[in-house]
């Protein structure tokens, strides 16, 4: 049995969750957001807190209802406070702007790196180093700011590159001269 499968997950005040089935809405201040499930989970709303069982006692039920469990608390916890994933550029001449839903990178390459932002998600460049990605979906807030990153990755030796707060870049010592 899953630890956290076990663990009910509170339906927070501004949170309007609503189970049809297998997919569950999930509305609040910060967005709404909706997924649908396989069905080797159950999925139950009572007393304002929505539990998650196996639907039987096969080998993929059992690890796909603490999974389940997991989303849909983010869920909730993303449309009542969001998430976000702050950036740092680092590097002469590295910088970011942003035109519209348009981010443009420039990290050294003889092209500018256009990306664009998807639905819902918020980003803000300040002091043209500094990136915020922020949104009610931690999936795709994740996956552009890994996507950012991937761009040019913090480099271990000038320490160049694009950098996520909080993440410790192993620095390495230069070649030697003789």
């Amino acid at each position: 049995m899953s630890r956290i499968g076990k663990l009910p997950i509170p339906v927070l005040d501004k949170a309007n969750v609503s189970i049809n089935g297998q997919t569950v809405s999930v509305d609040g201040p910060k967005g709404k957001l909706e997924k649908t499930f396989d069905n080797s989970t159950k999925i139950e709303l009572t007393d304002g807190e929505i539990r998650v069982s196996p639907a039987d006692s096969s080998r993929h039920a059992r690890a796909m209802y603490g999974t389940v469990r997991s989303i849909i608390n983010n869920m909730v916890t993303g449309v009542v406070e969001g998430f976000s994933k702050k950036l740092e550029i680092k590097g002469v001449g590295f910088r970011a702007s942003l035109q519209g839903n348009l981010l443009d990178l420039s990290l050294g390459y003889s092209h500018p790196v256009v990306l664009t932002v998807p639905e819902g998600i918020t980003v803000t460049v300040t002091e043209n180093t500094k990136i915020t990605v922020e949104g009610a979906d931690k999936q795709v807030v994740g996956e552009l700011a890994a996507t950012i990153y991937s761009y040019f990755p913090a480099e271990p030796y000038k320490g160049k590159g694009v950098h996520i707060v909080g993440q410790y870049v192993r620095r390495k010592e230069g070649k030697k001269s003789a």
